[in-house]
C-alpha cells in the first residue's frame, strides 16, 4: 500500500479553493430552499466539530513556544476557527501559563 505524500501549502490552498467552490455551488443550487441550506449548514458544522475535536486539538503544540507560533500565525493571517473558549482555557491551563514565581526578595 502506498503512503500518501504530505500535502504542500499550495496543494492544500488549491484543494480548499476547489472545496469552497463546490460548497458554494451546492448552496446556490438550493438558494430558494432554506431547509436544504440548513441541512448543508448542519453538515458543515458537524464537519467543523469533528475536525476541531479529532484533528485540530490533538495537533496543538504541547509547549509554550509551539503554541506561541500558532497564536502568532492566527494574529498575522487572521481567521480564528470557532473554538470553544472553555477548551482553549483548559488547554492553556494544561500548559501552566501562569507567570513564573517572582524571586523572593531578601529583607
Amino acid at each position: 500500500m502506498e503512503q500518501a505524500q504530505p500535502t504542500t501549502h499550495s496543494d492544500l490552498s488549491s484543494q480548499l479553493t476547489d472545496l469552497e467552490h463546490q460548497i458554494l455551488s451546492i448552496a446556490q443550487t438550493q438558494a430558494n430552499d432554506c431547509l436544504e441550506i440548513l441541512a448543508l449548514l448542519r453538515l458543515l458544522n458537524q464537519l467543523h466539530q469533528q475536525i476541531r475535536d479529532e484533528l485540530f486539538y490533538p495537533a496543538l503544540p504541547d509547549n509554550r513556544h509551539g503554541l506561541a507560533q500558532v497564536l502568532r500565525n492566527i494574529e498575522e493571517t487572521g481567521g480564528w476557527p470557532s473554538i470553544e473558549r472553555v477548551r482553549l482555557q483548559a488547554f492553556l491551563a494544561n500548559l501552566e501559563w501562569q507567570s513564573p514565581s517572582a524571586p523572593e526578595q531578601s529583607q
